[in-house]
């Protein structure tokens, strides 16, 4: 079991930043991979950005030079660094973590969520 809190969400003009925070707590050590999703008003909630336990980094071509995932130095919380923020990154983001119990089976844990409100 994984249990997942988000923080860090807020309203902030488009321009600025943000860091959001995800603080991992239970079998931290079977986590695979921890990314960031968002879904906003009336859309499909899609993958921002992910963090694999080797360090491999991913992000969606939307987010590109704009966001940077990160791990902390206690390898429990992962943070989104967003810069040069636009109002299409309105969303509730979403921590997740994924473990692998086998080669073909993932485990997917997902915390509550916080909301980014970009205004312009």
């Amino acid at each position: 079991q994984v249990q997942l809190v988000e923080s860090g969400g807020g309203l902030v003009q488009a321009g600025g930043s943000l860091r959001l925070s995800c603080a991992a707590s239970g079998s931290i050590s079977s986590i695979n991979a921890i990314g960031w999703y968002r879904q906003a008003p009336g859309k499909q909630r899609e993958l921002v950005a992910s963090i694999t336990s080797g360090g491999t980094t991913n992000y969606v071509d939307s987010v590109k030079a704009r966001f940077t995932i990160s791990r902390g130095n206690a390898k429990n919380t992962v943070f989104l660094q967003m810069n040069s923020l636009k109002p299409e990154d309105t969303a509730v983001y979403y921590c997740n973590a994924k473990l692998a119990t086998t080669p073909i089976v993932v485990i997917n844990y997902w915390g509550k969520g916080t909301l980014v409100t970009v205004s312009s």
